[in-house]
């Protein structure tokens, strides 16, 4: 009896085993077969290549076709990250891949069961164009599908193989461009999903593009850049930032050419030219240029990116589309290198806040006052780098008759807080797709309760819903209103509530800000503001001189 009674259990445990492995499924693309495997709600398919590997002498050459292929193709595991250095000091983002590669682009797709002509949705990764990768398992998209929609996560170049620029890459180009190819690779596969989303159910012509950080910069290019208009028809900016870019040839803003950039690290790598650097492995390249200072930043070429990002968004020249943006309370809580250390007294920050700003020094203190410096050295390039950036596109929705929806993250919990990071960056991303359980190791983690759930539910919803229908809905939860005239917005403390006229003044100062530094072409706009700013042009920005600065 012993013997069949273990063998009734070995039976039993097999036929369970057995109920959960995922069964597989099809899809034929235009490139070939691909099989991904099905879960009781949702299709999954993972790392399908979008392009070919840029490898060898297709380096720093905008994606090409894949090469077709006959056999299926098992799209069960994500592809490899794309080449991105180690990061030194682990922090709450730090999610090392254990390999990577530099044939890298790939995407993802999961897909809610019998799914037909569904909206799609496209994440794109942030990491400061430099790590991360569309595979992260914050990013899982399972819970946003199992809502109705196919969401899509993507791979693309990063840090010196994806945004170098080189007058020898520009002069093999027949557009004359060359540093815009992580950019180029996103369009890349936007176009894939134009040509092969549905065959996932999804719907072509209702995409949707979304991104956190470095992720929204690239939603922010997408959107100025003519090269992927139609492409999508809805954006999600999460704590994007308008930064000013490099120029292709030219030294522009203070900052130098991207060309010359290129140059110069080419003499720090030990290298000839391009076919040197071609040679090298490319993780030792990766490595060795971060270790050299190189920064990865979107090039003003004239083709891909036509102009700085605020010329085209005051021409009304970026793309046409109902927009949802917005930034966290505690953005720089987290990132603390983009702030200035903090003045020993009172009278140190006002001093160098009168000496950097003129004229402006009064406003500047006014918003972020002496008597509590911690908080006024954190708020002040949090709101030069995203507030700023979030208030600017909302009224450039009102100028294009377009629906924008702006958001303010100001939600705190305990593990979060006792860290200081309330509402820190990114802190928003597991609350859209529900993936509280699936954050880096060092990440300060909510809470599993009703009211962490609630909040996480009607975000979901938000973000769902808008790319559904260009308008973010919430079940039982109040209604998201337009950004018009009256500055109205969504805050996510505890719960959702809807207001108006997000910090006053704020925007307008930091408008005239960048607007004399635009005019003045000597100097850049980020994060090097209040007392880590540059003496600032005293001319004031009249429109007149808003009208010299697109012109």
């Amino acid at each position: 009896m012993k013997i069949q009674y273990f063998a009734l259990m070995v039976s039993l445990g097999a036929l369970s085993a057995c109920a959960t492995i995922p069964s597989s499924t099809n899809v034929q693309l235009d490139s070939g077969p691909v099989e991904g495997y099905s879960t009781p709600t949702v299709d999954i398919y993972k790392g399908i290549p979008y392009a070919a590997p840029p490898v060898g002498q297709r380096r720093w050459k905008p994606p090409a076709p894949v090469q077709p292929w006959t056999e299926v193709m098992q799209a069960k595991k994500a592809g490899l990250p794309c080449v991105q250095p180690t990061i030194d000091r682990p922090g709450i983002y730090s999610n090392p891949p254990e390999a990577v590669s530099e044939d890298c682009l790939t995407l993802n797709v999961w897909s809610p069961k019998q799914a037909e002509n569904l909206p799609v949705f496209v994440w794109i990764h942030g990491g400061a164009l430099r790590t991360g990768a569309g595979s992260e398992a914050m990013y899982d998209g399972r819970k946003l599908a199992k809502e109705g929609i196919v969401v899509v996560s993507i791979n693309y170049r990063l840090g010196v193989l994806g945004y170098m620029a080189h007058p020898e890459l520009s002069s093999e180009s027949p557009e004359g461009t060359s540093g815009n190819y992580g950019l180029m690779d996103q369009i890349a596969a936007l176009e894939w999903v134009q040509e092969n989303i549905d065959a996932f159910g999804g719907d072509k012509s209702n995409v949707t593009i979304a991104g956190e950080s470095a992720g929204a910069l690239s939603v922010m290019f997408l959107m100025t850049s003519p090269k992927a208009r139609g492409l999508f028809h809805k954006a999600i900016s999460q704590s994007g930032y308008m930064a000013s870019q490099p120029e292709l040839t030219e030294k522009a803003h203070g900052m130098p050419s991207a060309e010359s950039v290129g140059t110069w690290l080419t003499a720090q790598l030990g290298a000839e030219n391009i076919l040197d650097l071609r040679a090298m492995d490319s993780s030792d390249l990766s490595k060795q240029a971060d270790a050299a200072g190189f920064l990865p930043w979107g090039t003003v070429d004239g083709v891909y990116l036509p102009d700085q990002m605020p010329a085209v968004f005051d021409a009304g020249d970026q793309a046409k589309v109902p927009l949802l943006a917005g930034f966290n309370e505690g953005e720089i809580r987290s990132l603390r290198a983009l702030a200035p250390s903090v003045p020993e007294s009172k009278v140190e920050y006002e001093t160098k806040v009168s000496e950097k700003l003129g004229d402006l020094a009064q406003d500047w203190l006014a918003l972020y006052p002496s008597e509590n410096l911690e908080e006024s050295i954190i708020a002040g390039p949090r709101d030069s780098l995203y507030g700023w950036t979030a208030k600017r596109m909302m009224r450039s929705q009102i100028q294009l008759d377009q629906p924008g929806f702006l958001y303010f993250w100001n939600h705190g919990y305990p593990a979060a807080n006792a860290y200081g990071l309330h509402a820190f960056h990114a802190s928003e991303i597991p609350y859209v797709f529900d993936s509280m359980e699936e954050t880096p190791p060092l990440w300060p983690r909510a809470e599993d309760t009703l009211a962490e759930r609630q909040l996480s539910r009607a975000v979901t919803d938000y973000w769902v819903s808008f790319a559904k229908t260009g308008k973010p809905v919430a079940d039982a939860q109040p209604d998201w209103p337009k950004f018009e005239a009256d500055g109205a917005y969504m805050e996510f403390g505890n719960e959702a509530v809807p207001k108006e006229n997000l910090m006053p003044g704020m925007f307008e100062l930091h408008e005239e800000i960048v607007c004399r530094r635009r005019i003045d072409g000597t100097q850049p706009w980020h994060w090097n503001t209040g007392i880590a700013s540059p003496i600032l042009p005293d001319t004031p920005c009249t429109d007149a001189g808003r009208r010299t600065v697109d012109d």
